[in-house]
């Protein structure tokens, strides 16, 4: 009897540990009517992370934000509908969430940042770059999509009949640890779909005027095909390109990477430090 009380105080704190706002590093912002979520971690120059679709701070970034904040002031954020971050009645779209960055950056008074995204949070730090270059230095694209031949064939049709249940339980786990409401978690799947759903090419021209030095990254079974990320890095005026082993979001431990002991999260990690730090 003295054991189960144990485990099942454990557990409790456990959830309340899972579910609490990070009291030294988790904040609220209002921006073009949001009540955006965002968490500041060490020193640095300003580093700005976006993460994926269907997903928060944590369960794109948890596996390596501890060792970019030794050298980064890093400003991770969750965007409308995700996480702590809750939705509003307005359309979910790539730009809208640029602009939404790009005025938490002016009330955090930062003039120029680096701008990390991964997979959705790509496409997004993509649209920052062309809607508010004067605020971007450098662009790190982390399985980055710009049109929508990026992707193996079927993908996009696949929108039309997605359900919940078809959700990562990784990503619904995550989602409920940040916020325990289950129809915000509804909330953030219907969003997600209609906007892949109604996802847009960006033009080359687009791309071409990108002039922040970009990092391009991507697995080599990712949902992205090799080739996407092999274009992009050469659409865009200043990029270099690495494709590495594993799949979507793998190369930075994401949530749903199969291989935990992996060591290509701290490989992709100490690339990412030295490009940022380059000239």
């Amino acid at each position: 009897m003295k054991r189960m009380s144990i485990i099942v105080f454990l557990l409790i704190l456990t959830h309340f540990q899972m579910n609490a706002q990070h009291p030294s590093t988790g904040r609220y912002a209002t921006v073009n009517g949001l009540k955006m979520y965002y968490e500041i971690h060490g020193n640095g120059a300003p580093l700005v992370l976006l993460h994926g679709g269907g997903s928060t701070i944590v369960s794109t970034y948890g596996a390596i934000l501890p060792e970019l904040e030794k050298t980064q002031q890093v400003i991770a954020i969750e965007l409308q509908a995700h996480g702590h971050t809750p939705d509003i009645d307005r359309p979910l779209s790539f730009e809208q969430d640029a602009d939404d960055v790009a005025a938490l950056l002016a009330q955090l008074h930062i003039a120029k940042a680096n701008i990390m995204g991964f997979s959705n949070g790509a496409t997004t730090a993509l649209q920052m770059a062309i809607r508010h270059p004067e605020l971007v230095n450098k662009l790190v694209l982390a399985s980055a999509l710009y049109k929508r031949n990026g992707t193996p064939p079927g993908f996009f049709d696949g929108f039309n009949s997605a359900t919940i249940d078809q959700v990562p339980p990784q990503l619904k786990t995550a989602y409920l640890a940040a916020n325990p409401d289950p129809k915000g978690f509804e909330a953030m799947f219907r969003r997600d779909v209609a906007r892949m759903k109604n996802f847009k090419d960006i033009s080359d021209e687009a791309i071409k005027g990108i002039q922040a030095p970009a990092l391009v990254i991507s697995g080599y079974t990712d949902v992205i095909l090799p080739e996407h990320s092999l274009l992009l890095a050469r659409t865009l005026s200043h990029a270099q390109v690495a494709i590495l082993p594993g799949g979507h979001g793998d190369y930075i431990g994401e949530v749903c990477a199969p291989d935990k002991q992996s060591v290509l999260p701290a490989l992709v990690t100490a690339m990412i430090i030295q490009f940022l730090k380059a000239p």
